[in-house]
């Protein structure tokens, strides 16, 4: 994770989003080590730890950062051989919408300052964690309006980026949402708001049933593709829809991108992202806790991450045990 400072779009609501990352940062750290990068590692470390976080289990290092979206710059893990390697693809803030210069360096610097392992190989393809979603078995989920977006990597067909995912990644194949998007979502429609792999050919999805709202037609189509998928043994994925969060828009009217999809798997939980919209909120935890038998589901209040239009899926990275030096 990365910390919210007066050097982001955070300035103006620090005293807001702070305390939802002590709050994520402290449920996380429950059940795992958290990595966490800072311009000014003392006064995060201060904050937390007047939140209540034990920093036993945090490390910190002193790093500067755009934004907070780690889904997006930090490293992906993948396997070779067993072993895991930590591919840096480019971050270009979204297809170029906002300064990434910092944030496209903060997994280089990781590894210069001995964090992460040395395996860090650094691809020349655009691409950020959000608009990925792999079993871990070699298929992988995500959406034309991003991977295909000309602001990413324009020179690439989609069979080529195809070939990249099966190279980079190991995808043995790829399964393209046409339909789907949030209305507020700066980053061209990443999978990661919309449709998430779940165990046992589980699909958990963002539903709309409100015939009335501006998302309803295409998250319909976006439902209609995913029933068409199916697993790689040939069966149809068992599908679970979320329900439709109450709208919510910033001080401009302008809609925010409220999704309950985009939800954190960490050892022994999932974290879930609720808005204050009491029975929405409820199903939503029922139903990702029906999909996840065995692990304990937790709420927390990201509704102040709406507010730069993001929520708790996009502001962490897993890193898999072995990759921490």
């Amino acid at each position: 994770m990365s910390w919210p400072h007066e050097g982001t779009d955070w300035a103006y609501m620090l005293d807001d989003i702070k305390p939802v990352f002590a709050e994520i940062i402290k449920h996380i750290s429950r059940f795992e080590r958290v990595l966490l990068t800072a311009p000014y590692a003392v006064s995060a470390a201060e904050y937390l730890v007047k939140a209540g976080v034990d920093l036993s289990k945090v490390t910190i290092c002193e790093i500067q950062n755009n934004d907070t979206w780690a889904r997006d710059f930090g490293p992906i893990t993948v396997l070779f051989n067993n072993k895991p390697t930590l591919l840096d693809f480019g971050f270009n803030g979204w297809g170029l919408k906002f300064p990434a210069n910092y944030d496209n360096l903060i997994s280089k610097h990781l590894k210069n300052l001995g964090v992460l392992l040395p395996n860090l190989n650094t691809i020349g393809l655009i691409m950020e964690g959000g608009s990925i979603e792999s079993d871990g078995l070699g298929t992988i989920l995500t959406t034309s309006d991003c991977l295909l977006s000309p602001n990413r990597n324009p020179q690439l067909t989609k069979s080529e980026i195809e070939q990249a995912l099966a190279s980079l990644v190991g995808a043995k194949r790829v399964l393209w949402l046409d339909h789907g998007g949030l209305a507020g979502d700066d980053t061209d429609s990443h999978v990661d708001t919309l449709a998430r792999f779940c165990p046992n050919n589980t699909i958990i999805y963002q539903g709309c049933d409100n015939p009335l709202d501006e998302h309803f037609e295409q998250l319909k189509l976006m439902e209609r593709e995913l029933t068409s998928f199916t697993a790689p043994d040939g069966s149809p994925y068992r599908l679970i829809a979320l329900p439709w969060p109450k709208a919510r828009f910033d001080e401009q009217a302008h809609r925010l991108p409220a999704t309950y999809a985009n939800f954190l798997i960490i050892n022994g939980a999932v974290l879930v992202p609720t808005y204050r919209d009491p029975e929405n909120d409820s199903t939503a935890l029922e139903r990702i806790a029906q999909a996840f038998p065995g692990r304990e589901t937790i709420g927390i209040d990201c509704l102040s991450l709406l507010e730069q239009h993001g929520s708790l899926h996009c502001v962490t990275m897993q890193l898999p045990q072995g990759v921490l030096a």
